[in-house]
């Protein structure tokens, strides 16, 4: 087979969001007369819906699975087509890719990258490090069952559904007065795609049923009810195809007749009709292809026709409904979720539909449960879904984005059984990567490139430029700490400890000492498919590699520590760690991608590797790392908001942690379009990678509740859109089962359930009130320690329940969230630390302008009271994103404010009390000197306050800034998310009065 497609795929991912090869926007109009049917009520709006078949549009079909079986269902009325997949048809076979030229050439390649001489490098690694062959191999259809009914002519009142609470996809419409209804699943209990074909009339069902396929196959006629495909995979890459299948399908009718010959199958005047499909594959695992296909795909159907189609159905919805409904989510309904699917698409940036990001954040699940579940293959680049022998970038594994981030949801919505098929893959990988670092390495332990496939390779394919990167083992490793730290199972670590261990053995044998700087690091490798210099992206130490190696190494120790074992290893990973290249920030303000301050070749590349410290690690946090945050922030700024569909949905889950809800809605925002979201909501990078769906669930996740640094945050980053809403079932590291209700845009009710007995904390606006934890099952109040304004920890016991609401003051008010010592008097400096830096301004220099304790300050027609606060003391609010109590009526609202370490702007929003928002922008120029251009001066202090009782007599600035107001009642402001606290070079907004005016 040739390999077009995926040297094709290559050239459209370096040119990014704006290749060549993209296909243009789709399009769909509302209709005025719109309204959900009611089997979509029925599902609470979570359904797909349209009012239209699919037509030949794959993208328009819509998708069901069992994690191993998968179709796409098209609801023509003429013809219905199911295109049909089994999880381990792939092209080729068994083989070892490994190369054994690589060790030898190795470290004349490390070499030349130390000697700036990346392309000379990337072209010896071309020459001798390249997997044999050097792609890997697609994920290929089975082929398609095809049910041809006769002509459409005169068909009304048309509807396709996918309910995604039932996965199940309906097709109804009336045609020549008989109502017709299909309706069809992928059963995971008993492993075969089920249809039920019913009409309102008796005997009006007729139609004959085909496979046919782009696979080399035979259709045959088992029996007088069945048909059957029988077929072998593709060549590819030099491999020939080795797995063969069996699918089959049965007619059981009620009246009417059916028969098969020649590979058709005939039903006449049937009532009503019940179309079993098996599927069976001679692929057991990686290494063997031998397994009985044919009995498979019998046996199954067997056992399959011994129950009715409703016993068939129920044992379905009950499976996966198991799964499903462990977490709600309702984020309101507006008029706009009366349109179909297609057209709230399209409309959905012109539109109030909140509805929306929560069938975006289910459907992901729905996706997820469809595609991986335990005992099959892991999701690839396409879920389960894929109608061609040569799909985009094969629909394989990849591993430096796209395979993490399909099971990023996995946890925190609640799927830990899906993530098991990730688990099995990476015991496979460290086989068959032992093979690769052994060879081309001269290593112990195992290593995986940026992709694998069915057949495990681990070599480096598609060229050094996208493939010589040397920590997808390394990445893959640390998702086992991970889901340990949300399960808590021991038997799970050991049994997957190995793999980790491995992966970290693999780079205490590789990595090397850079000369200039005499860091630890990888070398050769890369930040995955991006150019530092023109046409180079081969390099040492790469900052996401120094993260991904950071997070791999204190997993492993932490690991090893709690089951008791590997002493000496532990002490090595961990002085090995000590020794990689720490995070550090460029020129620009950014977080560097690469150990020296390098300019990426492309500013708007789809890829942010160098923030994968900030998610999904946890090493560069809002209260942990107040730098590298702020730093984090310019490199998104940096990088821009545009970007491939998967690439989005990465950036959905950096806002989160940031901590900006507006910011993280506004990327659903720019996911939510027709460039990047298919009729079906498949997402599109383009084309189709399934990634962006479960990214985007991921981030509302992480919107909703993150528990990444010990504590579960609650509202993170509830963004203007969502200001009421509830959630129940998402899941926290530790344990933790959460739900969350709330209200104008604050949590009024949170419930926690452990898996374990111990402590928790929960962080959340509403807990700088008068908290009341109570264990639901018998009212009992939980102990509650403080840790700070909005940080508890409470004493639990394993499987209860607990509530937590504030009965005290919801908002605090200004003064109740000072957090920063700003003004100190002459004598005693030491105390003030206003800028992070030690600097304050003077009680003296203030009261000489006209700014004393409880005084007040009049600007612009609108009256202040200064902070009556003893100097020393907190007398300042950093804005990072808190609601502040703020209630009145008037034309203005009012701040004294001023910044630190330069300008800073940011969105703030005012709560009415009528539960409507208004959002505008906040900007102060910086308190040094001035007053600057960009500001209003309210309070000019002739000096400023050092450390020591020393004075600078240089001016220090406080601002007025008015916002306009609508003409009712305020309840509250939101600040703009500037920065957590004040920290040396971290930009910071201050603020010290709040008022209402006019």
């Amino acid at each position: 087979m040739s390999d077009l497609t995926r040297r094709q795929a290559l050239k459209v991912g370096a040119a990014g969001a704006g290749g060549a090869l993209l296909p243009l926007p789709w399009t769909a109009a509302a209709r005025a007369d719109s309204a959900a049917p009611p089997q979509v009520l029925a599902a609470g709006d979570l359904a797909l819906w349209y009012d239209e078949g699919a037509g030949t549009d794959w993208l328009r079909a819509l998708p069901i699975g069992n994690g191993r079986l998968g179709a796409m269902v098209f609801g023509n009325v003429d013809t219905e087509r199911l295109q049909l997949n089994e999880d381990t048809v792939w092209a080729g076979g068994p083989h070892d890719p490994s190369n054994p030229r690589g060790a030898g050439a190795l470290a004349e390649i490390r070499r030349l990258v130390n000697a700036n001489q990346w392309t000379q490098a990337q072209d010896l690694i071309n020459q001798t490090m390249m997997g044999n062959p050097g792609g890997q191999l697609a994920y290929q259809t089975v082929g398609n069952l095809r049910l041809a009914f006769g002509s459409a002519s005169g068909a009304s009142q048309y509807d396709r559904t996918l309910d995604l609470t039932t996965a199940t996809v309906t097709t109804t419409y009336v045609l020549n007065g008989v109502r017709y209804q299909r309706e069809v699943f992928a059963s995971a209990p008993d492993q075969v795609i089920a249809m039920r074909l019913s009409a309102d009339r008796s005997g009006s069902i007729s139609f004959t049923a085909t496979f046919d396929s782009p696979q080399r196959t035979t259709v045959s006629s088992p029996d007088g009810s069945t048909i059957g495909l029988d077929g072998v995979s593709g060549n590819m890459e030099g491999i020939t195809g080795a797995v063969r299948f069996l699918a089959l399908a049965n007619a059981t009718v009620t009246g009417g007749s059916v028969s098969s010959s020649g590979g058709t199958l005939r039903v006449t005047n049937a009532t009503s009709v019940v179309l079993l499909l098996s599927i069976g594959s001679s692929y057991v695992n990686y290494r063997n292809v031998g397994g009985d296909y044919g009995g498979i795909a019998r046996q199954r159907l067997s056992a399959a026709r011994g129950s009715s189609y409703d016993q068939l159905r129920s044992r379905h919805v009950a499976d996966y409904q198991a799964l499903f409904n462990r977490v709600s989510l309702d984020l309101g309904r507006t008029s706009a979720a009366d349109q179909t699917t297609d057209v709230r698409i399209a409309q959905h940036n012109s539109v109030n539909d909140p509805q929306f990001s929560a069938l975006l954040f289910q459907y992901g699940r729905y996706l997820l449960i469809s595609s991986s579940r335990p005992g099959t293959q892991p999701a690839n680049l396409q879920g389960i879904w894929n109608d061609s022998l040569t799909p985009s970038w094969d629909s394989k594994y990849t591993i430096n984005a796209n395979l993490p981030m399909n099971y990023w949801p996995a946890n925190t919505t609640n799927l830990a059984e899906c993530h098991n098929p990730v688990f099995a893959m990476i015991n496979d990988l460290s086989v068959a990567g032992a093979r690769t670092a052994q060879v081309q390495y001269g290593a112990g332990g195992w290593v995986t490139h940026h992709n694998t496939d069915a057949w495990r390779a681990t070599a480096v394919v598609d060229g050094a430029f996208w493939g010589m990167w040397q920590t997808g083992g390394a990445w893959l490793a640390t998702m086992i700490w991970d889901h340990y730290l949300f399960n808590g199972d021991i038997e799970f670590l050991r049994a997957n400890y190995p793999a980790m261990k491995g992966a970290a053995q693999f780079f205490l044998n590789t990595l090397v000492t850079e000369p200039t700087l005499g860091y630890l690091v990888t070398n050769p490798s890369n930040s995955p498919e991006l150019s530092h210099h023109a046409n180079a992206s081969v390099c040492a130490g790469p900052t996401m590699d120094n993260q991904i190696l950071r997070d791999l190494f204190d997993g492993c120790a932490r690991a090893s520590e709690i089951l008791n074992v590997d002493s000496t290893f532990r002490a090595q990973v961990r002085a090995t760690r000590d020794r990689l290249p720490p995070m550090k920030i460029g020129s620009r303000g950014n977080i560097m991608e690469w150990l020296y301050d390098w300019v990426e070749t492309e500013p708007n590349h789809r890829h942010i590797s160098h923030l994968y410290g900030l998610a999904p690690s946890n090493q560069i946090t809002k209260r942990g790392t107040p730098q590298l945050f702020e730093a984090a922030r310019r490199t998104l700024a940096l990088r821009g908001d545009d970007g491939t569909g998967w690439s989005l949905a990465w950036k959905i889950n950096f806002w989160a942690r940031m901590e900006e809800g507006k910011r993280a809605h506004d990327l659903i925002r720019y996911l939510a379009t027709t460039a990047r979201l298919a009729p079906n909501m498949f997402d599109l990078h383009p084309p189709f990678q399934i990634d962006g769906n479960f990214g985007a669930t991921a981030g509302i996740a992480e919107m909703l509740l993150q528990s990444h640094v010990g504590d579960l945050h609650i509202l993170p980053a509830l963004p203007p859109a969502w200001p009421s809403g509830r959630v129940s079932g998402l899941r926290g590291r530790g344990g933790h089962t959460v739900g969350i209700t709330w209200s104008n845009g604050q949590a009024t009710e949170i419930l926690v359930r452990p898996d374990r007995a111990g402590t928790v904390r929960l962080r959340a606006r509403i807990l700088t009130g008068t908290v009341s934890v109570v264990d639901t099952g018998d009212g009992t109040a939980a102990r509650v320690t403080r840790i700070e304004s909005d940080l508890i920890e409470i004493t639990v016991q394993a499987g209860r329940t607990y509530r937590v609401t504030s009965s005290g003051v919801a908002t605090p008010t200004l003064e109740q969230s000072f957090s920063n010592v700003g003004i100190t008097g002459d004598s005693n400096t030491n105390v003030g630390n206003f800028d992070g830096g030690g600097a304050s301004l003077s009680a003296q220099a203030l009261a000489q302008a006209g700014a004393s304790p409880g005084g007040t300050v009049s600007r612009n027609g609108v009256t202040f009271r200064w902070p009556n606060v003893g100097s020393g003391l907190a007398d300042n609010a950093i804005a990072s994103g808190q609601s502040i109590g703020v209630t009145g009526t008037g034309s203005t609202l009012g701040f004294l404010l001023t910044g630190t370490y330069g300008a800073v702007s940011g969105t703030g929003t005012v709560v009415y009390a009528d539960g409507t928002r208004q959002t505008f922008t906040l900007s102060t120029p910086d308190w040094y000197g001035g007053p600057h251009s960009g500001g209003t001066a309210a309070i000019v202090s002739a000096y400023q306050n050092r450390p020591n009782n020393q004075r600078q007599n240089t001016a220090a600035c406080i601002y007025y800034v008015g916002v306009a107001l609508q003409s009712k009642a305020v309840a509250s402001v939101v600040l703009p998310n500037i920065s957590a606290r004040p920290a040396a070079n971290v930009p910071t907004m201050h603020i010290f009065a709040i008022a209402i005016g006019g």
